[in-house]
């Protein structure tokens, strides 16, 4: 990775390595690992899944009354770690994180599968300790009983949109984690790694990056 041939900022290299990993059949290629706080300090980390990405930041959806969501509403700032092994890389984000607005997350969970609908109000108390599996399968259940899938033909199932057939839940939404930093990290041999930092030039400055080479 030489500096000279860098783009002037982050967005257009993330988008070239992920079309990069797009296309060299990774699983889940938008997995990533958010590392959250809680007010006092605790870390705690997870996989989740980029949902969209662009100059406002990087984008997913969770419970909002789930661990990850309690740390945020206490600490709202964010890590985030996109582990390419098989390409020798992976991309580091930190920066202040927000909610998203309530229409934005509507439209996005209207794309969902029907069962991931019906498997969010399942697990409403996501992070919460419950006393068995039968407890989710039972939710499940009763769930598609109340929301039944149009798509399957069963009596008592709306006609029309599917996608609408399942509402979207109060504490279910997403977040968007606003960059402040991001790290390029190019496995090299002998462990001398390129790592390539863009760092906002200046807080709130939304087009003005600093790069800098980083040692391994």
């Amino acid at each position: 990775m030489s500096e000279s041939a860098l783009p002037a900022e982050p967005l257009a290299l993330f988008a070239a390595w992920f079309a990069e990993v797009h296309a060299s059949g990774l699983a889940e290629p938008n997995a990533m690992i958010l590392a959250t706080a809680s007010a006092d300090g605790v870390p705690s980390a997870r996989t989740v899944l980029l949902k969209g990405y662009g100059p406002q930041g990087f984008r997913f959806f969770t419970n909002l009354t789930s661990h990850k969501g309690r740390d945020l509403a206490e600490n709202p700032r964010a890590a985030l770690v996109f582990p390419w092994h098989p390409l020798y890389r992976q991309v580091r984000v930190a920066g202040p994180v927000h909610e998203l607005p309530r229409e934005e997350t509507a439209a996005y969970f209207r794309t969902r599968p029907y069962g991931s609908r019906i498997g969010a109000w399942a697990s409403e108390d996501q992070s919460g300790v419950i006393p068995g599996r039968e407890v989710l399968e039972r939710r499940y259940a009763e769930a598609a009983e109340r929301w039944p899938d149009p798509a399957s033909g069963e009596a008592g199932a709306p006609e029309g949109d599917t996608a609408g057939a399942v509402p979207l839940p109060d504490f279910w939404g997403g977040y968007r984690v606003v960059p402040e930093s991001i790290e390029f990290w190019q496995g090299r041999r002998d462990r001398l790694h390129d790592r390539i930092r863009y760092r906002r030039a200046a807080p709130g400055d939304a087009e003005g990056w600093a790069v800098e080479r980083l040692a391994p």
